[in-house]
């Protein structure tokens, strides 16, 4: 079983672009290690994983957390505004 590969996806997106990459990794494997072996630190230099949260299909885990075969890795930009003082200035519109 150790020679299994799953099928993850890992995104990332800024408000110019957004990357989906596929990759296959040996069952067990961590969001951290998904996220290394995609490459998309490279493509994205300015992410930064100690202060960037993680999730598996919009939910916020750890990067310990073991990936499932089919599952999409997200790393998130920090948030510049509230989305609720967002939508507060939107409605005063």
């Amino acid at each position: 079983m150790a020679d299994e590969l799953i099928a993850v996806e890992v995104a990332y997106a800024t408000p110019a672009r957004q990357s989906l990459i596929s990759i296959s990794l040996a069952a067990g494997s961590s969001v951290e290690q998904a996220i290394a072996a995609s490459g998309i630190l490279l493509e994205f230099p300015e992410i930064d994983l100690s202060q960037q949260k993680a999730g598996v299909f919009g939910v916020v885990c750890k990067l310990d957390k073991a990936v499932e075969d089919g599952d999409r890795v997200e790393i998130y930009r920090p948030l510049l505004q509230d989305p609720m003082d967002a939508r507060r200035g939107r409605l005063k519109k």
